[in-house]
């Protein structure tokens, strides 16, 4: 088994605690109602939305995936971290067993935020991964991380 990581960052004009709120605490009842192509549903199928949850995530008909599922490992949300493995759903392929992600908010100068990303793609056997395969993915979270920054600028009472 392999281990691939890849680092990405973003960055906000919203400020991070708001950002968090959106992007991460309500994500699952966020991202369906402003980008219902990508995401039909997300359920939390075990735990209480901590550390050990369980998430199914059902894609919508925009989407060549049908569903992932998600474990919490951790989530901060006074130092605005979160931690997640994908552990399964037709995104993995038999090429990857699961991919890790470690995502930290922190306040740029500006009053906004800096969206740091890491993701660690555990493979089976000595697959590499192509870096096409990692761009695409980068590309749709940019994609949906702007439609949320783009709800909370046109929404300015949401997640205060």
């Amino acid at each position: 088994m392999g281990v691939f990581t890849y680092e990405t960052e973003f960055t906000s004009t919203v400020a991070p605690a708001r950002l968090f709120k959106a992007f991460i605490l309500d994500a699952d009842n966020l991202i369906p109602k402003i980008a219902p192509q990508a995401v039909k549903s997300a359920e939390i199928l075990e735990g209480d939305g901590g550390a050990g949850t369980i998430k199914k995530i059902t894609f919508g008909e925009g989407s060549q995936y049908n569903y992932v599922k998600h474990k919490i490992e951790s989530i901060d949300k006074e130092n605005f971290t979160y931690n997640y493995t994908l552990i399964e759903g037709d995104a993995l392929s038999d090429k990857i067993e699961k991919i890790s992600y470690e995502t930290k908010l922190v306040a740029s100068p500006d009053g906004g935020s800096i969206i740091k990303s890491t993701s660690h793609y555990h493979t089976i056997g000595d697959v590499e991964i192509k870096n096409e395969h990692v761009k695409e993915g980068k590309e749709k979270a940019a994609g949906l991380f702007k439609l949320i920054e783009g709800y909370l600028h046109a929404n300015p009472d949401a997640y205060n």
